[in-house]
């Protein structure tokens, strides 16, 4: 769906500077602590049960649209962080304006796209990671900048602490298909495994404590099935 762009966006997405990080390579390795979460030990494996005060989830989407699934996401598990990436600006200005309407204390924005995670995350530093309703880049040519190319999945795997996991949906079932490819090529070096894949994804138990995204609302109404995959860091 083609977005229409809003009429000097930079300057109205300057309202919202609190949700915004705009460095987010100098955040690698102190999100939490640009959360406010001073001393929260970002990095390296899971925290025990006795330092998980803490050491608090986070999580990142790539790719989050107008931010209607973060935003939920945020409000309905206030005691985790989450970080949303969203490279085109009038859809960010969207978003921006959604959280600022609900007002999560649990949610930033980072206001560009996602080459992977390692430039902006330090190995171990988040919980999980969503990707929903990617741009399939369909022609052959463009694979590698599908969001679930094996690179790319072995990008966010370092940047996971044990135990995390990596959520994809997606409606396209050709992109789905390459990407259950790319996982099963690049599990055993990233130290992933297969935690979950449904291509009927509101078919499933799957969906209790759900939040859904702008597009999966259509895509429900309109009778699509939802793809859907999880992978998990083992170590």
């Amino acid at each position: 769906m083609r977005q229409r762009k809003i009429k000097n966006v930079e300057e109205k997405m300057a309202a919202y500077e609190r949700w915004l990080v705009r460095d987010p390579e100098e955040t690698r390795g102190r999100w939490r602590e640009r959360f406010g979460c001073a001393g929260a030990g970002d990095g390296g494996s899971a925290p025990s049960e006795a330092g998980s005060e803490a050491r608090k989830r986070l999580y990142l989407e790539i790719g989050a649209g107008k931010g209607q699934f973060i935003t939920r996401m945020a409000l309905n598990d206030p005691e985790a962080l989450f970080v949303a990436a969203e490279g085109l600006a009038s859809i960010v200005y969207r978003a921006l304006e959604k959280a600022d309407e609900l007002g999560p204390e649990n949610l930033l924005f980072i206001p560009e796209y996602l080459n992977g995670t390692r430039a902006a995350f330090a190995p171990g530093e988040l919980d999980g990671v969503f990707l929903n309703f990617s741009d399939p880049w369909p022609k052959a040519r463009n694979s590698k900048r599908r969001l679930t190319h094996a690179e790319r999945l072995a990008s966010y795997a370092e940047s996971l602490a044990p135990g995390g996991f990596i959520k994809i949906k997606t409606d396209n079932d050709e992109l789905f298909d390459f990407t259950l490819e790319q996982a099963e090529n690049c599990m055993e070096t990233a130290g992933l495994t297969i935690a979950a894949v449904t291509r009927d994804l509101h078919s499933s138990p799957r969906t209790e404590g759900y939040a859904s995204t702008e597009y999966e609302d259509k895509f429900i109404a309109a009778g699509k099935n939802i793809n859907y995959l999880e992978l998990r860091k083992d170590h």
